[in-house]
């Protein structure tokens, strides 16, 4: 078997390829490249005291649960691209990447042209960190718990499609609570459960199982947008100090859950 991702450079998203290059032949893995050093470094998020702290909080979590950035294993060939440049590479530039038997995207930019026409055509599937309908757009389970909805924290597996986290959805993964974790980790497991739900049903063969189910916009809690992420609202979260192991978490209506 081999599967395509698109995707991008962070300890979470290298570790994808290497959840699939358990169970595929050939693994290609497009990498749209941001610093590794986010509310350091100016560049997707913008820098600032506040943004430095907060992604610490995250950095830190990230490396708990996904470990280090390193290198993949000898069966993910990689091909690393500027973030936002994905949709100027044609086919040719990524022509190896096109024969495979699944496409996942998981973090990369919004796709566009003949790219998203093929990937659609080819039955990609999206990994959309959030429940979906509730929580779409950017940094879902942020909002999430910024809206005091921890039961709301989690991820997505629907189909791709040409509108953002609009594809129909196949199921939703659901990160249990570990006493101790901070926000951050719990938001970081939902990623964890998501990359491994998706990976054990394509080995197991059962998505193909999975009914098609579109989503109902009249569900929607929020559609964030990542201007909205700015430093009041990050450092209105942080001086929270939220704790979760006290709360009774509440779940919207789940389709198909995986939990881990």
């Amino acid at each position: 078997m081999k599967v395509t991702i698109f995707s991008s450079n962070q300890p979470r998203h290298l570790n994808l390829a290497k959840q699939f290059s358990q169970i595929a032949d050939q693994v290609f893995f497009i990498s749209e490249v941001n610093t590794v050093f986010p509310g350091q470094v100016a560049d997707f998020f913008r820098k600032s005291d506040v943004m430095q702290i907060y992604f610490s909080n995250v950095i830190t979590s990230e490396k708990k649960i996904f470990g280090e950035i390193n290198f993949l294993p000898e069966n993910v060939s990689s091909l690393a691209v500027k973030s936002g440049d994905l949709n100027k590479l044609n086919d040719f530039q990524l022509k190896d990447a096109l024969s495979s038997d699944i496409y996942v995207v998981f973090g990369a930019s919004y796709i566009k042209g003949w790219l998203i026409d093929f990937l659609v055509e080819n039955n990609a599937l999206n990994i959309h960190m959030g429940l979906s309908p509730y929580y779409r757009g950017s940094s879902c389970n942020f909002w999430a718990l910024f809206d005091d909805n921890p039961g709301y924290v989690g991820a997505t597996i629907h189909m791709l499609s040409k509108g953002l986290d609009s594809g129909d959805m196949l199921f939703h993964c659901i990160p249990n609570f570990v006493k101790g974790d901070t926000p951050f980790d719990f938001t970081m497991r939902s990623v964890l459960v998501a990359q491994q739900s998706l990976v054990e049903t394509i080995r197991s063969e059962t998505i193909f199982s999975f009914e098609h189910v579109k989503q109902d916009r009249k569900k929607e809690i929020r559609y964030s947008r990542n201007i909205e992420f700015n430093d009041a609202v990050a450092e209105d979260f942080l001086n929270r100090k939220l704790k979760l192991d006290d709360r009774d978490f509440v779940y919207p209506d789940l389709l198909n859950p995986s939990f881990g």
